[in-house]
């Protein structure tokens, strides 16, 4: 993807600090709505942050990308806003986000994340889901307190988005339970696009909503965050099966290990190929060593990998088109673009 923006940020470098930026920025105000939770799920939810040790002692740990709120901003400032009247948006994306990992790790039995133990693997699944289940309300109690005059209609939409994230989980699920040869690849985008999209859309149209913008402008910004989610979820699908462990802090070819029907597998499998027919084979055993080895080797062969890079690009080119109908000049959204580029390039 090319961009026309002279911005500074529309490198890697400059994505890389922005979002330090973003930390800087929204990190108080995130710490302080975790601080604010009853004892028990604060002391899950500051040790998912990374802000403090199992035992409770401080940690210099970061709380994540911060793809998310750094989106909510860049598209305040896009649209002529101001962003630092955005903050408790930002934290309150960043919280369901992070409802939404510590679930997923649970449903998918991941033990790792950011390099060390998973929550519920350090408390205990109830502890960790409730953790959850309180940062999803912490997120909708920050808009609710929000004076901002976009705080009751970012409330709403990220209600709604939270419904989807819900329903594009729930169809996760339920793919794994069915065989291989029986998941359509446009059933997986339909569950990508809910369960990645939804948020980075949401995250967008906040950003537009925080700086005053129309209802056109509003919707082609969650469009714009849609179709990058599903980028953003195609490398996410790329890396957990070729991921460098050492930089992802899971296991090479977790996914496959997992079964998951992410999308360059669901392609590989519907292939029509030879590689494609022994990947539907392998799935039905458990998978480790020269198996699992196999089974990269067929998703490859199979054309799935190449077919996500590919996509990923396509929705890209289709996001900055999106764009341009809510910030017509697009050096206007340098930090927009440099973000959606940096998540399409990203190794972990």
């Amino acid at each position: 993807m090319t961009t026309t923006s002279t911005d500074p940020a529309t490198d890697g470098q400059g994505a890389a600090a922005l979002l330090d930026r973003t930390r800087t920025t929204v990190d108080p105000r995130l710490r302080a709505a975790v601080q604010s939770l009853p004892g028990s799920m604060r002391r899950v939810a500051m040790y998912h942050f990374g802000w403090e040790h199992a035992d409770g002692t401080p940690a210099a740990g970061q709380a994540g990308k911060a793809i998310r709120p750094a989106l909510v901003l860049a598209g305040a400032r896009a649209l002529g806003g101001e962003p630092r009247l955005a903050v408790r948006a930002a934290a309150a994306v960043e919280l369901v986000h992070n409802f939404t990992l510590l679930h997923d790790d649970i449903i998918d039995d991941d033990r790792t994340r950011r390099h060390r133990p998973t929550a519920w693997t350090v408390f205990g699944m109830p502890d960790a889901l409730l953790a959850g289940d309180a940062m999803a309300a912490l997120a909708l109690r920050l808009l609710a307190d929000d004076p901002h005059p976009a705080s009751a209609a970012a409330a709403s939409r990220v209600s709604s988005c939270v419904i989807e994230l819900c329903a594009g989980q729930q169809a996760d699920v339920a793919f794994e339970r069915r065989p291989p040869r029986e998941v359509a690849l446009d059933e997986v985008v339909a569950m990508a696009t809910a369960k990645t999209g939804a948020l980075l859309g949401c995250s967008c149209a906040l950003g537009a909503l925080y700086a005053g913008a129309g209802e056109e402008e509003v919707a082609a910004m969650d469009a714009f965050g849609r179709e990058a989610g599903l980028a953003f979820q195609l490398i996410d699908d790329l890396i957990g099966i070729w991921g460098d462990p050492e930089r992802t802090g899971k296991p090479a070819g977790a996914d496959l290990v997992a079964h998951k029907k992410s999308l360059p597998v669901v392609m590989a499998l519907g292939s029509g190929t030879r590689a494609g027919a022994e990947l539907a084979e392998l799935y039905e055993r458990p998978l480790a060593g020269a198996e699992l080895a196999r089974a990269v080797r067929a998703v490859e062969e199979a054309g799935g990998r190449d077919w996500a890079q590919a996509q990923a690009a396509d929705r890209m080119a289709r996001a900055v088109q999106q764009l341009s109908r809510a910030v017509p000049d697009l050096a206007a959204a340098g930090d927009l673009l440099s973000l959606a580029e940096y998540v399409t390039r990203r190794t972990r």
